[in-house]
């Protein structure tokens, strides 16, 4: 029997999740891949909610450009150049001592990712990356593990969130002719920290329904919002489910769990440019009006290049990038998702 002590006293008073759903929280591990803005608040809320165990994986390391949204950091983590998991372990344990929290300072990737799933036990993956690429990792793992996910995205003023449940929902392959995809990022057309809160809203709420283990009042629809705009929607995708389905079929394949479907780096010796295949088309022309304020673009019927931060980046049509100006795969998978999504 849970102690009724002041910290979770309120939640507790909470009728859809009293004495019994506070318990059942305090024995849960999620894990939360992507410490930036959607990371670090969906962690501090479940740290602040109980959460037994928190796991939170993330390449980057805190800038100030991740101030005016990101909750956790602080002007000294920015001066230290600290990981953001890093940080945010600091900061999570100074509210709630009481919570495991496993940081991985890693690339999210199939060869990362897989090995932590396999050797724990999981309850809850939340999305809070800043690309499909990603996503669609996740979307197999979930899946293949049988691991509910919460997907969350957000730009400029508009955000959206699906609750994927395997065996029930569709899942994020199914769902792709219903999103509102744009590939803009927050380095391109920038973002508010309100569309931030909102999306993360949806997440932690769904997530303590999930731990909980209330599937009843799960949202069904996909969620999604321009506050700028005043707009906000609900779709029902139930219908969007297909039996052919790659990833959550009667027959599933989990393409983005092949070596055909991962995104490579390499070197490019003595040029100091990084090379990344992702073996899918980039739309230049698109692009191109996407970036145009971003840097200096060049581009003809091949390719598109653009001066960025202290990089070129070249864009062919075939997928290939180039990263001139580091040797570093992390800092040019970065530029990638910065400019790209």
């Amino acid at each position: 029997m849970i102690v009724l002590t002041d910290r979770y006293s309120r939640q507790i008073m909470f009728k859809h999740i009293g004495e019994m759903g506070q318990e059942k929280i305090g024995q849960k591990h999620v894990l939360i891949i992507g410490c930036g803005a959607l990371g670090s608040a969906n962690a501090e809320n479940l740290v602040r909610a109980g959460i037994g165990k928190l796991t939170i994986i993330d390449r980057d390391y805190v800038e100030i450009t991740n101030l005016q949204r990101q909750n956790l950091f602080t002007e000294k983590d920015c001066d230290e150049q600290l990981p953001k998991v890093i940080a945010a372990k600091k900061r999570l344990e100074e509210i709630n001592s009481s919570v495991c929290i496993v940081p991985h300072v890693l690339d999210a990737n199939f060869e990362t990712l897989c090995p932590i799933i396999e050797r724990s036990s999981i309850d809850l993956i939340i999305d809070a990356t800043d690309n499909f690429d990603t996503r669609f990792l996740i979307n197999d793992i979930s899946l293949k593990y049988n691991i509910p996910w919460i997907m969350g995205s957000c730009v400029g003023s508009m955000g959206m969130s699906f609750t994927i449940l395997p065996g029930q929902t569709p899942c994020l392959q199914c769902l792709l002719d219903s999103l509102p995809v744009s590939g803009a990022t927050c380095d391109s057309v920038g973002i508010v920290s309100p569309a931030v809160q909102m999306v993360t809203a949806f997440q932690s709420t769904e997530a303590l329904k999930i731990l909980v283990e209330d599937y009843y009042s799960l949202r069904t629809t996909l969620v999604t919002f321009d506050l700028w705009s005043n707009y906000f929607q609900t779709i029902r995708v139930e219908r969007a489910k297909k039996e052919h389905c790659p990833t959550c079929g009667k027959q599933p394949l989990y393409p983005y769990l092949q070596y055909d479907s991962q995104t490579k780096t390499e070197l490019l010796c003595g040029r100091n440019t990084v090379q990344i295949r992702t073996g899918k088309k980039i739309p230049i022309e698109r692009l191109a009006k996407r970036l145009k304020k971003v840097g200096q673009l060049r581009v003809n019927p091949y390719l598109l290049s653009i001066d960025y931060q202290s990089y070129r980046a070249v864009i062919f049509r075939d997928g290939r990038v180039l990263i001139h100006g580091t040797n570093s795969k992390e800092i040019a998978k970065k530029i990638y998702h910065q400019l790209i999504g």
